[in-house]
């Protein structure tokens, strides 16, 4: 290998951060006090990042009680280069740095929902599960997703039944109509389908 070779080292850090754009259509001083409010953030993040050439999916994450904002996420998979970037994969990794723990069940915690402008992929509900959140929330369904290209991997009924074993309420469909004109408009703008 030569020195110009991006193989002959091993990179000394990943960084990891939300688009440029995020900050200004996301108000963290509102309370989202219910779930339609909380999907129509994770929805507008989806649409958002679709129409600048992300992937169409978006994420928050939300005290459940206070409906106080703690994290977002979009898909950067194409922009970042990195195949876990998932709009909900990012919504917990900066809920859990905004709050300073590992796991949104910590002690002294209040209780955390994740909410994504669509049904989870097999890595994402595994990311739901071990976030510690006790809410999952989703809007357009797999089978939307999957109609536009997109490969959803293992999820299987017993998936949920496995969830709200563990104690993880699992909610679905929500403003589902809204969230798939998303995914229909990142078909119709020819956005790239990364993982069929």
């Amino acid at each position: 290998m030569s020195e110009n070779d991006p193989l002959s080292t091993p990179p000394a850090a990943v960084t990891i951060s939300l688009p440029s754009w995020v900050p200004g259509i996301v108000d963290w001083t509102r309370r989202y006090t219910t779930v339609d409010d909380r999907m129509r953030l994770a929805i507008t993040l989806a649409r958002e990042s679709a129409v600048r050439g992300g992937g169409p999916f978006g994420a928050a994450v939300f005290e459940s009680e206070s409906g106080t904002l703690v994290g977002v996420g979009v898909n950067d998979v194409v922009g970042a280069r990195n195949s876990v970037l998932h709009a909900e994969v990012m919504a917990i990794i900066f809920a859990e740095a905004r709050v300073g723990a590992y796991s949104l069940r910590a002690p002294g915690l209040p209780a955390h929902e994740l909410v994504s402008s669509c049904e989870p992929c097999a890595m994402c509900l595994g990311a739901t599960h071990w976030s510690g959140v006790r809410r999952l929330v989703f809007g357009a369904r797999r089978d939307d997703a999957e109609r536009i290209g997109f490969e959803e991997g293992p999820v299987f009924p017993e998936s949920y039944r496995y969830l709200e074993s563990r104690g993880i309420e699992v909610v679905g469909g929500v403003l589902r109509d809204e969230a798939r004109a998303v995914l229909e408009l990142y078909r119709h703008r020819g956005g790239l389908v990364y993982n069929a």
